[in-house]
């Protein structure tokens, strides 16, 4: 089967990391305040995270990283490669769907592609 050889450490390690990446791409540090305004959306100080995106994120992460896991039991990095390419371009899509700037269009999408190459390093080091 197809995840019997799956390095699921490797796996979790890498979700983790590009979690922790979304934090810092999406904090005042980097591009918060880009991609706010740029996305529509207005914080103020006694906001609190959508948990129900929250949620959705880490599934998500969790799966993508599923799939990085798997190309590397079968040495298939090019296929990791157009998975993490059709999640940014959908990002990206969806983004000029929804109004978003391109400046915040190319915040997501960079930041999809940041979570790929995290998750295949994970599997990589570990």
């Amino acid at each position: 089967m197809e995840f019997d050889s799956v390095n699921w450490i490797a796996v979790i390690v890498g979700a983790v990391a590009a979690f922790l990446f979304g934090w810092l791409v999406y904090s005042p540090l980097l591009f918060f305040k880009t991609w706010a305004e740029g996305s529509g959306v207005e914080l103020t100080p006694d906001s609190k995270p959508p948990m129900g995106a929250m949620l959705a994120q880490i599934l998500g992460l969790l799966f993508l990283a599923t799939v990085i896991g798997v190309t590397a039991t079968h040495d298939a990095l090019i296929t990791a490669l157009l998975a993490i390419l059709s999640a940014a371009s959908l990002t990206a899509s969806n983004g000029g769907f929804s109004g978003k700037s391109a400046a915040a269009i190319a915040i997501d999408a960079g930041y999809i592609i940041g979570a790929g190459i995290l998750m295949i390093v994970a599997q990589a080091l570990i």
